[in-house]
C-alpha cells in the first residue's frame, strides 16, 4: 500500500541513510516538511517490508532495502508521470516496460583529490554567488533546466535551510551540494559555458571540490549518464556503482540521448 506521509515519525532514517537516494529524501525533507504540494513523501507497506518514495517536482524517489511488489508503484508512475525515476535498484530493475518511458544507464563516481589541487587559486571561487550568475551558466550548459523562478525559488530555499551550496569558479563554470548528510555530499548541475568550454576549469574546479570536501572528512559523489563516464574517468574519480533510471521519452530533454541502454532494454 502506497500513503502519503504526514508525520515525520513514520520517516525510517535508519534505512535512508544507507544510500544517496535515502539520503536525498532526507535532506528534501529538512528543507521542505510535509506542507509543500510539489514535494511529497510517501511511505510503501507490504507484507514483505516497507519502503519510501518522494516527489519532487518532476522526479520520483524510491528508497527500500526490499523486493517490494511493483504493480501499484507502476500504477503510481503512470498515474503521476514523473520526467525522472531513480532510487531503489532492485526495485526499479524489475519494472515491466512502462509506456513513454525508456531505461538509462547511470553511474556512480566517487570524486578524489590528487595533488594537482596544490597548484589551485582559490581566489577565482565564489563561495556564496549571485544564484542569477549561477543560473545563467547552468542554462547554457542545461537549456531544459526548469524557468529561472522556479530554479531560483527551489534552489534558494535549499541553501537558507543549510541543504545545498552553490559554487562558481572563474564566473563561468558552477557545480551545487545537493545535499551534506553525515560526511556523504552529493554534487550536481555541474556547467560551464559555452565560450569557456575546452578551457580545462571543470576539471580544474571539480579537482579542487573533491579536496575542498576531503579536508572537512568528506565523501564527495556525483551522478553521471553515459556521456559524461568517460570524462569522469579521466579526471581521475572512482566508480562505484552503475544504475538505471527511467526518463520520459515523450518529453523533449537534453539528456534523452546521453545515457540510453545500448540494447535498449
Amino acid at each position: 500500500m502506497i500513503k502519503i506521509i504526514d508525520d515525520e515519525n513514520d520517516l525510517d532514517r535508519k534505512m535512508l541513510l544507507k544510500t544517496l537516494s535515502g539520503k536525498k529524501l532526507l535532506a528534501y525533507y529538512k528543507a521542505y516538511g510535509l506542507n509543500y504540494d510539489f514535494c511529497r513523501f510517501y511511505k510503501l507497506e507490504y507484507d514483505c517490508g516497507t519502503g519510501f518514495m518522494f516527489m519532487i517536482n518532476s522526479t520520483l524517489i524510491i528508497c527500500s532495502d526490499y523486493e517490494l511488489p511493483i504493480d501499484e508503484i507502476e500504477s503510481f508512475i503512470q498515474m503521476n508521470m514523473p520526467f525522472r525515476v531513480e532510487g531503489a535498484q532492485q526495485i526499479i530493475s524489475r519494472f515491466k516496460c512502462i509506456e513513454h518511458y525508456q531505461a538509462l544507464n547511470r553511474t556512480i563516481f566517487e570524486m578524489l583529490p590528487d595533488e594537482s589541487t596544490s597548484r589551485f587559486n582559490e581566489e577565482f571561487v565564489e563561495f556564496n554567488p549571485d544564484l542569477h550568475d549561477a543560473y545563467e551558466i547552468l542554462s547554457e550548459g542545461f537549456p531544459n533546466i526548469a524557468d529561472f523562478g522556479l530554479w531560483y525559488t527551489d534552489t534558494s530555499h535549499r541553501c537558507r535551510h543549510g541543504v545545498s551550496r552553490v559554487f562558481t569558479y572563474k564566473g563561468c563554470t558552477t557545480a551545487s551540494i545537493v545535499f551534506d548528510i553525515e560526511n556523504d555530499v552529493l554534487v550536481g548541475q555541474v556547467a560551464t559555458k559555452i565560450n569557456s568550454r575546452g578551457s580545462g576549469y571543470a576539471r580544474e574546479f571539480l579537482k579542487w571540490m573533491a579536496a575542498f570536501l576531503h579536508q572537512f572528512n568528506k565523501r564527495a559523489y556525483l551522478l553521471a549518464l553515459d556521456i559524461r563516464v568517460s570524462y569522469y574517468r579521466e579526471i581521475g574519480f572512482r566508480e562505484v556503482e552503475k544504475e538505471i533510471v527511467l526518463e520520459r521519452i515523450d518529453v523533449e530533454k537534453e539528456s534523452m540521448q546521453k545515457g540510453r541502454l545500448n540494447n535498449e532494454s
